[in-house]
C-alpha cells in the first residue's frame, strides 16, 4: 500500500521539532529519559534537545508518569517519543493516546513485526488504530479532527534492531511501508551477536551487522540512528546517521557527579 508518511509528508507542524529536523536534514539529538518525574522531564527538555525517548521498556516510567512527561516536553517545544516495552497493539495505542510525537519499538526481529506495529499506530485505511482519547491533540498543538487527519503521516514510526534475527532480516523489516526509523540497538545488539557487552567496537559480525542495517535503511530511505555514549560519539556518528540517542538521564547524573567527585577528592 501507498501512502504518505512521516518520511514524505507535506503537512508542516511547527511543533514537530523531531520530524521537521529530520526532514530538513539537521542531525536532530535526542536522549533516553528512565526516571519518572515531570520535573525530571521539564529538566531535560530544557536542555536544547530536539527530542526525549521516554523509556517504558526498561525505565521506571508507568501510564501516569508517561502521560505527565508527555504533556510537559511537548509543552517545552521538545518531541517526547516513546519506547514502548513490546509491539503488543493495546501498548501501542496507549503510548500514542498521550499525544507522542513518535514510538520507538524494541527487539524487531521480521518483516511480520514490523508490519503489525505499522497497522497499530496508524488510523483506518492505513492501520487498525482506534480513537477515543481527548489527549492526543494537545502534544501536537491541534484540534482532534485536526489530528486525525495528520497523525498517519507526522507520527514516527520507529523500531529498533538489536538482535541476529533483526539483522538478518533487516532488508525485509527496511522494505516495509510505514517504518520511518530504524534505529540501532547497539549493547543488545552486541550481546546477541558476540555474548557480551558492550562492544569493543572492532568486532568484524558486529561492524558488518551495524554496515548491513545502514546499508538496508538506505536503500528503502528509511532514517537510521543509534545511542551514543558521549557528545564526542554523537558528533563522530554524523557522518552516518540522521540522529542519535545521546545516552540516558541515569548515566548522565551519575557520570557528571563521579566524574566532579574525582575531581575534588584528588
Amino acid at each position: 500500500m501507498d501512502f504518505p508518511t512521516a518520511l514524505t509528508t507535506k503537512i508542516d507542524n511547527p511543533r514537530l521539532r523531531l520530524l521537521n529536523k529530520l526532514k530538513s536534514g539537521e542531525y536532530p539529538l535526542m536522549t533516553f529519559m528512565s526516571i519518572p518525574s515531570v520535573r525530571q522531564a521539564q529538566i531535560v527538555a530544557l536542555t536544547g534537545l530536539d527530542g526525549i525517548i521516554l523509556d517504558c521498556e526498561h525505565g521506571h516510567i508507568g501510564d501516569d508518569s508517561m502521560h505527565n512527561s508527555v504533556a510537559a516536553i511537548s509543552g517545552l517545544g521538545v518531541s517526547p517519543i516513546i519506547r514502548i516495552r513490546g509491539p503488543a497493539h493495546d501498548i501501542i495505542k496507549r503510548a500514542l493516546d498521550t499525544g507522542a510525537h513518535g514510538i520507538m519499538v524494541p527487539q524487531i526481529n521480521n518483516a511480520q513485526e514490523a508490519e503489525q506495529i505499522v497497522q497499530s499506530s496508524k488510523f483506518p485505511p492505513q492501520g487498525v488504530r482506534g480513537q477515543g482519547s481527548a489527549f492526543p491533540g494537545i502534544g501536537h498543538g491541534l484540534t482532534i479532527p485536526e489530528y486525525m487527519k495528520s497523525a498517519n503521516e507526522t507520527i514516527l514510526t520507529m523500531i529498533q534492531i538489536e538482535t541476529r534475527a533483526g539483522v538478518e532480516n533487516v532488508e525485509a523489516i527496511c522494505a516495509v511501508p510505514g517504518v520511518d526509523l530504524v534505529f540501532i540497538g547497539p549493547n543488545d545488539l552486541a550481546m546477541s551477536l558476540l555474548g557480551y557487552v558492550p562492544a569493543r567496537g572492532d568486532e568484524p559480525e558486529f561492524l558488518a551487522a551495524i554496515d548491513k542495517i545502514i546499508a538496508a535503511a538506505r536503500k528503502h530511505g528509511k532514517w537510521v540512528g543509534r545511542l551514543v555514549n558521549d557528545g564526542a560519539k554523537a558528533k563522530e556518528a554524523r557522518e552516518r546517521y540522521d540522529t542519535v540517542a545521546v545516552t540516558g538521564d541515569t548515566k548522565a547524573i551519575q557520570n557528571w557527579y563521579r566524574a566532579e567527585l574525582e575531581i575534588a577528592r584528588s
